[in-house]
């Protein structure tokens, strides 16, 4: 061998091994590669399906609208019988379209389950929350899309990841997250307050390693949103500001009331096995399609009492309270509130976010009124990012949130103060963070029926042992049955006297 062919052979190995640790590493693994692309591709799909979802949400309550201007007592029966088939139809397959769709992407992403996480994320379920959420919208239901648009981002994510063999606990995990984080970024057109939230409301922690993916998705679900809707504030640019020295009792009063007002609503619609939610919730479950129409009914007639009304997200009042020329009647905040909490206890899917919103500002525009000197948009501002903050217990998303739908950073130290004094003042009614108790009750619910099965296989394992116990006695005893093919014994003579004192029982 030349000295050339030695040298060859010399440096190969250590060629193969450099390219071999090439190819491990994250940046150039084919593995890490295919799930970029995945990423990608799903955060597109994400924020297509958000754009189409809002466009179509649009659509239908405006439709609902029309009714209600042409008539004002046609949703007397619109609005409950589309209650009542919502109800209906959330028996089965679909329950877990029910409710806003953010407790069950947490609770996807806490319990490390292939078959709870289907449950919660599939496909199916995630065309039936779009689809009924629509159809409440459609109804009146004073509901939102941005809870529902979280729920159908993870189980986009979850779907196409677990199709295309990224199923362990923890990718699976990653996909769910992400997903969550782009469907609130598209839906808001929020990116910053996609990743606080993923971070603040649904993992509680952030990995270093999903940082870079998580940023990604969110970004490229915001680039298909902007693309498609261009640039555009929620609210539109709120050009309002805040004086140093009379910001305090504007935080200091939205923070408390509207707090207060957000954990009493989340501890209302808290499930529990007491009190008057034990009743509602005994009601419910006895009589759930009765239930719902009854509540569809409530809202309606409570709509009554405004002629803005308080149908569909309440995007309209909220914006007119901001821009300073509203005509909503000063009584809108409690109103929408009172209306938020029928359309939530009828079972029916639909999300919160906007609706708080709405209810915030008009808590805003009546707490004005107590504070002389300060903007009343500015203090409609406050009190919807307390309102809820005071909700979910997630006072960065609500700051994050509150300034990316104003596009206003003047407010920035007033918003996030007030933030945080809304999450304490919640705490005081609702011990857990609404989404996060939500989301324990399914984990609950999961549980209970894993124990259920659990108890049933062990009665049928008993049952079948009881069974192969009773076989293997009548195996034993059947010896001591005189065989057939085995001559009987001579019969015994019968005694000669016959009178009964002699008969005997053989």
């Amino acid at each position: 061998m030349s000295s050339a062919d030695e040298d060859d052979a010399a440096t190969s190995p250590t060629a193969a091994s450099r390219l071999r640790r090439l190819t491990d590493s994250e940046l150039f693994s084919p593995v890490e590669w295919r799930r970029r692309v995945l990423f990608w591709s799903g955060a597109v799909m994400v924020g297509l399906a958000a754009v189409g979802f809002a466009q179509a949400a649009d659509y239908v309550f405006g439709l609902f609208r029309g009714i209600v201007a042409h008539n004002r007592f046609w949703p007397f029966l619109i609005t409950p019988v589309t209650f009542a088939l919502l109800a209906w139809l959330t028996q089965g397959v679909l329950r877990p379209t029910r409710g806003s769709g953010i407790p069950q992407a947490i609770a996807a992403l806490k319990v490390e389950d292939e078959g709870f996480r289907q449950g919660l994320l599939s496909l199916r379920v995630a065309i039936g929350k779009m689809a009924l959420t629509l159809a409440a919208l459609l109804g009146g239901a004073s509901v939102g899309r941005e809870g529902p648009t979280v729920h159908v981002g993870a189980g986009l994510l979850y779907s196409l990841g677990r199709r295309f063999g990224f199923a362990d606990p923890t990718a699976a995990g990653r996909f769910i997250l992400a997903g969550s984080a782009a469907g609130l970024a598209a839906a808001f057109n929020t990116p910053l307050a996609g990743v606080v939230f993923a971070i603040e409301e649904m993992s509680g922690a952030f990995e270093h390693r999903m940082s870079g993916t998580l940023l990604t998705a969110v970004i490229i679900a915001g680039v298909v949103s902007l693309g498609i809707l261009g640039n555009y504030a929620y609210f539109g640019h709120v050009d309002i500001g805040l004086p140093l020295g009379k910001a305090w009792w504007a935080v200091l009063a939205t923070g408390i009331v509207c707090g207060l007002a957000g954990g009493l609503f989340a501890r209302l619609i808290q499930p529990s096995d007491s009190g008057f939610r034990g009743m509602v919730g005994r009601l419910r479950g006895r009589q759930p399609v009765a239930f719902a129409a009854a509540c569809g009914l409530a809202l309606v007639l409570l709509s009554q009492l405004t002629h803005t009304g308080l149908y569909g997200t309440g995007y309209a009042q909220a914006r007119d309270i901001l821009e300073g020329h509203a005509d909503t009647v000063m009584g809108f905040g409690v109103l929408k509130f009172l209306g938020n909490i029928a359309s939530y206890w009828a079972g029916i899917p639909g999300g919160i976010f906007s609706p708080a919103l709405a209810v915030g500002a008009g808590l805003g525009n009546n707490l004005s009124t107590i504070l002389p000197g300060v903007d009343p948009a500015a203090v409609a501002l406050l009190a919807m990012a307390a309102y809820l903050s005071g909700v979910t217990q997630a006072p960065l998303t609500a700051t994050v949130i509150s300034m990316e739908l104003t596009a206003n950073q003047q407010m920035v130290l007033p918003i996030m103060a007030t933030c945080l004094l809304a999450r304490a003042a919640s705490s005081l009614l609702s011990r857990k963070p609404v989404y996060r108790a939500l989301a324990d009750k399914l984990i609950e619910g999961y549980a209970h029926e894993l124990a259920l099965r659990a108890a049933e296989a062990a009665h049928d394992d008993e049952a079948d042992g009881l069974a192969d116990d009773d076989a293997v006695s009548e195996r034993t005893a059947r010896p001591m049955v005189q065989d057939p093919a085995t001559p009987m014994p001579p019969a015994r003579e019968p005694p000669n006297d016959t009178s009964p004192e002699n008969h005997s029982t053989p």
